[in-house]
C-alpha cells in the first residue's frame, strides 16, 4: 500500500473533520457520525488496495486528531467520538473488526503523545470509543474491549517510561471489564 494513499486518507479525513466541526458547539455529538461518514466516503474513493491492515484505521483516526486540533477542539473529549467513527467507517469499508480497533487505539494513544495530551485519559476515551463503535455494527464488543486494552498498553510501551503503569491505572479504575483483561495478560 503506497504512501500516497494513506497521506490523501489522512488528508481526506482532516479535512472532512475540520470543514464537520467549524461553527459546531456540541462536537461531541457530531464527530463519531461525520468520522465515519467521512471514512466510507474517502476509503470508497481510494479502492480495494486499502481496505487491508493497522493502516487504514490509524490513518483515519490521524486525520480526524489533526482536524480536531487545528480547529482547536479538546482532542480529549472528542476522542471517543474519532475512535467509534474510526471503527464504524473502517468496518463498513471492509476493515476486520480486530485492525479496526487495534489500529485506531494504537493511532489514538501516540496522537495523544504527540499533540502532549494526557495519554492514560486519551487510552481510557479511546477503549470506550471503540467498544462503542463496534456494538454499533453489530460487532463482538467483548472481543474489542480485549483488542483494544491489548492495543493501549502496546501504545503505551512504546512511549516507554511509566506510561505503561499509568495506562493500566487509569483502565482498570475506568473500563468496565479491564481488570480481567489486564489480569488474563499477565497469565
Amino acid at each position: 500500500m503506497g504512501v500516497p494513499i494513506i497521506s490523501n486518507v489522512v488528508n481526506g479525513i482532516k479535512g472532512g473533520v475540520k470543514a464537520t466541526l467549524k461553527g459546531t458547539a456540541d462536537t461531541g455529538s457530531v464527530l463519531a457520525n461525520s468520522v465515519k461518514d467521512i471514512a466510507v466516503t474517502t476509503l470508497r474513493g481510494t479502492g480495494e488496495l486499502v481496505v487491508k491492515g493497522l493502516q487504514v484505521p490509524a490513518s483515519i483516526v490521524a486525520g480526524a486528531f489533526q482536524g480536531v486540533a487545528d480547529v482547536g477542539v479538546s482532542v480529549v473529549k472528542s476522542v471517543r467520538g474519532i475512535v467509534n467513527g474510526t471503527i464504524q467507517g473502517a468496518m463498513d469499508s471492509g476493515v476486520s473488526q480486530k485492525d479496526a480497533v487495534q489500529g485506531s487505539v494504537r493511532k489514538a494513544i501516540e496522537s495523544a503523545k504527540d499533540l502532549g495530551e494526557d495519554v492514560a485519559e486519551v487510552a481510557v476515551e479511546a477503549v470506550k470509543g471503540a467498544v462503542n463503535g463496534v456494538k454499533q455494527v453489530g460487532g463482538d464488543s467483548v472481543a474489542a474491549a480485549k483488542d483494544a486494552i491489548i492495543a493501549a498498553l502496546e501504545a503505551a510501551k512504546e512511549i516507554g517510561g511509566e506510561t505503561v503503569e499509568t495506562v493500566k491505572t487509569a483502565l482498570n479504575s475506568s473500563v468496565d471489564g479491564a481488570k480481567d483483561v489486564l489480569n488474563e495478560i499477565k497469565k
